[in-house]
């Protein structure tokens, strides 16, 4: 038990490590770059390989071939895992490999395609921002082949009970891009030349994080073999991994879609929707994933044993912590926007002005954070319940409300409206989730968590006042405006925090107990 809890720990270290070196990161891109449509088209670029990543590399993969590899190895010992091991990499390099390379040639010849859509009424500047971001994708591709045979070598320390290193990649990718922007910021090199050596900082990022689980493997006795033989588990594992692709992906598809419509829009759309959702999913990255890890398990076993009141049980307690911590996770950071922005980018090329423009669409975002949040979780229930269609489905609907939603609100709210039509893609997403879920099982329905939100909106709402408050007293302190930022973001949110809790511990709210019980087991799992 002592070695799982360290095993934990060092996952959860390494994961917050990973998230502060990540926001370190964009602060030192935005100081760089600012806002400007060089580093839009790097956030476009970038988010290509990123999201073949996700759909071939990390999660999906993991999911399933961490079971068949493990089932290789105690039945096979470590011979029949490492030739699997073999197997998923050569097919895995191979797919990655010809993805790149159509993908790396169709960019390369960006000015014949954007030729014709220029004649289809697409504006010049709208055009030239289009082909510089496909200048940057042929550089960024390759990226992709690297961390997705990292997530397979990942994959396989864990299962050889190796946790450290894997759990370290993304901190390599972080480094290797502070650096490049370190070294170009030293040598004082011109923006063009900056972002080229950006660019190969990702590269060497990802290498690294391939060539380190892959060292552990050698280290463990594997020795790679290019096997393009058919085989049945390998079949297997890409049967797994179909529906969880689809299904997950959604969210990030539809970022990915807020960029690239932005990047028609301005010069500065993809980097402060880039940023704003980076400062908005720290408590999801942190909270909700915490929850879910939790609670998963949990509804999965009593699902397994048809124990359909424990299940309901302990969704509900999973879903009154969701919005116990997030709906005033948003409140707050949708009301202390501008001083936590100012605080962490408005330095170097990233001026009041792109304070100003982010501001808002961080506020945006935020209130989206409950819903989202929310679809986490009732993706775990649909998940428990051995249902992979409906989240497809819901993936689905999402991206088209997405889509259709971002051109719409986008004519009239510019920036703010690829923002908010993402919240409402979530929302759709959410409401058909939690509507599937009660036709499932009436016991998902969500009516005994209606007195406890009614407390925490409550609580929430006198926390609220008590945040616009502090904000205001602080902005009227003798202090310079950064320092009465950092009294906003130290002092005035865990005071406010303090009183949302008490608020709701004077009250009574519903599950105390058993919430307290839960919320103990998230901390056990992540923390030292």
């Amino acid at each position: 038990m002592s070695k799982n809890l360290k095993n934990i720990g060092i996952v959860a270290g390494a994961t917050v490590l990973s998230r502060v070196l990540g926001l370190v990161r964009e602060i030192c891109t935005a100081a760089v770059f600012g806002t400007s449509a060089l580093n839009s088209a790097y956030v476009t670029a970038f988010t290509l390989p990123n999201l073949f990543r996700r759909l071939l590399g990390e999660g999906a993969l993991t999911a399933a071939f961490v079971p068949t590899l493990t089932h290789e190895l105690e039945h096979k010992q470590r011979e029949g895992a490492f030739q699997l091991l073999s197997k998923v990499a050569s097919w895995l390099a191979l797919v990655t490999a010809v993805l790149v390379a159509v993908a790396m040639i169709v960019f390369s010849r960006a000015d014949l395609w954007l030729a014709t859509v220029q004649r289809w009424g697409v504006a010049p500047a709208t055009a030239e921002r289009l082909e510089l971001g496909a200048r940057l994708a042929v550089i960024l591709f390759p990226y992709m082949v690297f961390v997705c045979l990292a997530a397979a070598f990942s994959a396989a320390c864990q299962v050889l009970g190796r946790f450290s290193e894997p759990a370290l990649s993304p901190v390599w990718l972080n480094l290797s891009i502070i650096g490049a922007l370190a070294l170009g910021g030293w040598w004082a090199w011109g923006a063009p030349e900056r972002m080229n050596l950006l660019c190969l900082g990702v590269l060497l990022g990802g290498f690294l994080q391939m060539a380190v689980p892959a060292a552990v493997l050698w280290g463990e006795g594997w020795r790679p073999a290019f096997d393009l033989r058919p085989d049945e588990r390998v079949r297997e594992i890409v049967r797994l991994m179909a529906p969880t692709v689809i299904g997950s992906a959604v969210y990030l598809i539809n970022i990915s879609m807020s960029r690239f419509v932005g990047l028609s829009l301005n010069d500065n759309a993809a980097t402060v929707l880039n940023l704003a959702t980076r400062v908005m999913e720290l408590p999801i990255g942190v909270f909700t994933a915490a929850i879910a890890t939790v609670v998963f398990p949990m509804i999965a076993r009593h699902a397994a044993r048809e124990e359909w009141g424990a299940l309901s049980a302990d969704y509900h307690k999973g879903m009154r912590l969701v919005l116990l911590i997030n709906i005033p996770a948003a409140a707050g950071l949708a009301l202390l926007s501008e001083p936590i922005v100012r605080l962490l980018f408005q330095r170097g090329a990233f001026h009041a002005s792109d304070t100003a423009l982010m501001t808002p669409i961080l506020a945006v975002y935020a209130l989206g954070l409950p819903f989202l949040s929310f679809t986490s979780l009732a993706l775990r229930g649909f998940y428990a319940l051995r249902d992979t269609a409906t989240p497809v489905r819901a993936a689905g609907l999402s991206f088209v409300a997405n889509i259709g939603l971002s051109l719409v609100l986008m004519q009239w709210l510019s920036t703010v409206g690829l923002a908010l039509a993402s919240n409402l893609a979530v929302i759709v997403q959410a409401w058909y989730l939690q509507s599937r879920l009660v036709r499932k099982r009436e016991g998902f329905a969500l009516t005994p968590l209606l007195p406890s939100l009614g407390k925490i909106i409550f609580a929430t709402l006198v926390m609220g006042v008590a945040v616009w408050a502090g904000a205001r007293g602080a902005a009227l302190l003798p202090l310079g405006r950064k320092t009465a930022d950092l009294v906003v973001v130290v002092g005035v949110i865990p005071l406010a925090a303090a009183l949302y809790g008490g608020l709701l511990w004077a009250m009574k709210i519903e599950g105390r107990e058993e919430l307290e019980a839960l919320l103990t087991k998230v901390r056990a799992k992540f923390s030292w």
